[in-house]
């Protein structure tokens, strides 16, 4: 009997300390083979990222087809495939147009995204929030909170409700990771008096049918969401660190057809 080869994507995630890649499985949102990593350049200048971004998307020959579409994910508001900011990455990538570069330097068709944006989508398509209608929800809960909206499964790119002001303060200065470390809080006492008046706020805007947490503190869920009552099912996040590659390999493939 014949085997049937994977359809295959090809996912790069961009990050302040490492410029990480991989062929995907778009039928299992798996890797092919392991991924391959680099240190970002310093200074991570658009054009000495984007020669690390062609190196790594020309690792996988014997894996992915020079036809297949490049997902890209950044850690910046992208509009339109231009960055709109940085985080962890050099000032100079601000009004960049960040897909037309990485085009360029790979010869690849590209979508370049929000990483928490992809991070969800991989979530959504093969994760925790698999097959889910309606408004989903995630929130990655570490240095600060990210968070990431789908509806009906599309994309609602650059939210940015981790910044939402809530009892004079930034939220994520209360209910991020780094402020139950920072506090000295038990999990218990972070989430019940930190968490739960971050999402009851959120619940009250968004009114969402799933919350994904996402973040390292996800590994151990178990200790702190079962002291939060809300009105949607909060879960942890399956993919952990894939999830960024992965999103992003998947819509560049619903972007551009898979080939």
């Amino acid at each position: 009997m014949a085997v049937t080869k994977p359809q295959v994507g090809l996912g790069i995630d961009i990050g302040g300390s490492g410029v990480k890649g991989a062929p995907v499985d778009l039928a299992t949102g798996t890797f092919v083979v392991d991924r391959v990593k680099r240190a970002t350049p310093q200074p991570s200048t658009p054009a000495a990222v984007a020669e690390v971004v062609a190196e790594i998307a020309a690792a996988f020959p014997e894996h992915v087809d020079p036809s297949v579409p490049l997902g890209v994910t950044f850690p910046a508001v992208i509009q339109h495939g231009v960055a709109r900011s940085a985080a962890n990455v050099d000032r100079s990538w601000i009004g960049t147009d960040a897909e037309k570069l990485l085009a360029e330097a790979t010869g690849r068709r590209v979508y370049v995204l929000n990483d928490a944006d992809a991070a969800a989508v991989g979530e959504h398509r093969y994760g925790a929030a698999r097959g889910v209608s309606g408004v989903v929800l995630m929130t990655t809960l570490g240095t600060g909170i990210g968070t990431a909206l789908l509806v009906d499964g599309r994309l609602v790119p650059n939210t940015e409700f981790g910044h939402l002001e809530i009892d004079g303060y930034d939220a994520e200065t209360r209910a991020a990771a780094s402020a139950q470390a920072r506090d000295g809080l038990t999990y218990e006492v972070w989430a019940r008096e930190r968490l739960q008046r971050y999402y009851d706020v959120i619940e009250k805007l968004l009114s969402p049918d799933l919350i994904v947490v996402g973040g390292g503190v996800s590994r151990v869920s178990d200790e702190f969401l079962p002291h939060l009552k809300l009105n949607a099912p909060i879960i942890p996040a399956e993919l952990r660190n894939t999830a960024g590659i992965v999103g992003a390999a998947c819509l560049a493939a619903e972007r551009f057809g898979a080939e």
